[in-house]
């Protein structure tokens, strides 16, 4: 089902503050920047060898990373792995029982597709499958 990290998802309030965090003090080099109107957010990928974090401020209060930063204050919001198969591995998790929030993929950044497992299936991390687009 997974193939590797691809990223840990960070919520953020102020995202240039997180910058200067990230990129400036942590020296992370950043890769893309995006808004993703599908998911609510800003986002910024930053380079961390092979893999990446992922900064996410919310666009509106109604958004999901809004209501998690409400809940919990900023930090991590999902770890997400790759996989070569979004499709193959929506029904593996399916078929291992896994509670789905998407039962299809949805876009995500830099034109990839996205799906995300419920928390409660996943020890309490709210999980992304991630296919990059081809």
């Amino acid at each position: 089902m997974f193939g590797r990290i691809d990223h840990i998802g960070v919520a953020v309030e102020d995202l240039d503050a997180a910058m200067e965090l990230y990129r400036d003090r942590l020296d992370m080099r950043e890769q893309h920047r995006e808004t993703v109107e599908e998911s609510g957010v800003e986002a910024v990928l930053l380079e961390v060898g092979e893999s990446h974090v992922e900064l996410l401020r919310p666009l509106s209060e109604e958004t999901g990373v809004a209501r998690f930063i409400e809940r919990n204050g900023p930090g991590i919001h999902h770890v997400a792995y790759g996989t070569d198969d979004i499709d193959a591995a929506l029904d593996a998790a399916r078929a291992a029982g896994l509670r789905l929030i998407d039962e299809e993929p949805r876009r995500g950044i830099r034109g990839s597709r996205v799906a995300f497992m419920h928390p409660k299936a996943t020890a309490g991390v709210l999980t992304e499958l991630v296919e990059a687009a081809h």
